[in-house]
């Protein structure tokens, strides 16, 4: 399996620079861990080892000062590109004046600012999207933050036996995309409350009648394997027409990245970890796993991996990553080593 990186030459410009030396150009700025962590000095710390405890998850090796260095500085420029929305949101009401009406209720207030999070399974982009829901929380501009997992919008494991899709769980095709996508343009919209399916990893399905609200946040988080994925084209007639993609209610979207082999790496070790933990529990839908011996288990997160996570990475994963706004290159260790920041 190939490597899951930048091309190479995003990502051998110099710490901090644009891209634009020898004759190349890119849409991204490129910044070192160096030169990033320099952003976070106008700002304080804000989680606690116990917040940092709460969020991780298991098997991550993050510590506070990958908070301080990468997260801090990332919360900072999240919220001031949400003021800067606000900005612009006051602006076009200013501009539209007295063509705002009665009957354009959403014309003068502020929606929800929108941030996609997207990334392989095992990479972090859930521990990721936590971090950024408690540091933004923090910042006196965005109080009320809620966060979104595409969990929820899964079909449920008896509609996806019906389909013959079990074995393709996380694949665009699993997911009750436009129950997703009505949920995110109504948040978008403004609406005073938006409702979402609620998901068990201990079940391994939707949970029958359980749903999450959404009231109005100033911040809304979307976490999920494919949400940067592009619209996809229905036949209309003689030609193709293109509908809504989920990434069209964003206003900012970070990908978590890593070396697809790196990746496989930190699942089988989740996978074996989980034994003991979520594994363990009769209700899990993974019990079955428990007893396994460490070669055992080893070579049965190699095959998941190897049938469905990996594929599922290279087809549908990976090939997003250059839609996103923002992208956390992570080294072997889990750490994040480079930020690549596209250009406004």
């Amino acid at each position: 399996m190939g490597a899951v990186t930048a091309p190479e030459d995003a990502r051998a410009t110099p710490s901090g620079s644009n891209g634009d030396q020898a004759g190349h150009t890119s849409p991204f700025a490129d910044f070192d861990r160096a030169a990033w962590s320099r952003l976070a000095a106008s700002s304080e710390l804000t989680l606690s080892t116990a917040d940092l405890e709460r969020v991780k998850g298991l098997g991550e090796r993050i510590s506070l000062a990958d908070v301080d260095e990468v997260y801090r500085p990332l919360s900072r420029l999240l919220t001031l590109y949400s003021s800067g929305v606000q900005q612009l949101h006051a602006a076009t009401s200013t501009f539209l004046g007295g063509a705002a009406r009665a009957d354009q209720p959403g014309t003068a207030r502020r929606t929800p600012f929108v941030i996609g999070v997207a990334g392989s399974v095992a990479v972090g982009k859930s521990t990721t999207a936590r971090l950024l829901r408690v540091l933004l929380s923090r910042w006196p501009d965005t109080p009320r933050v809620e966060l979104v997992t595409t969990d929820g919008f899964l079909l449920p494991n008896a509609e996806l036996e019906r389909r013959g899709l079990m074995r393709r769980k996380g694949f665009p095709e699993s997911y009750d995309r436009r129950a997703l996508l009505r949920f995110v343009a109504a948040v978008k919209s403004g609406a005073e409350q938006v409702r979402a399916p609620v998901y068990s990893h201990l079940t391994y399905d939707i949970v029958p009648r359980a749903v999450m609200t959404v009231r109005r946040p100033d911040v809304l988080i979307v976490e999920g394997l494919n949400v940067l994925a592009p619209a996809r084209a229905h036949a209309g007639g003689s030609s193709a027409t293109s509908a809504l993609a989920l990434s069209d209610f964003f206003d900012v979207s970070v990908y978590v990245d890593a070396r697809a082999g790196d990746i496989e790496r930190w699942y089988v070790e989740r996978f074996l970890s989980l034994r003991e933990t979520a594994f363990a529990d009769p209700q899990s839908y993974f019990h079955r796993y428990a007893e396994l011996s460490d070669d055992e288990a080893r070579e049965r997160a190699h095959t998941i991996w190897g049938d469905i996570n990996g594929p599922n990475l290279v087809e549908n994963i990976a090939p997003t990553r250059g839609r996103a706004t923002i992208v956390l290159s992570k080294g072997p260790d889990h750490a994040v080593r480079r930020v690549r920041l596209r250009k406004l």
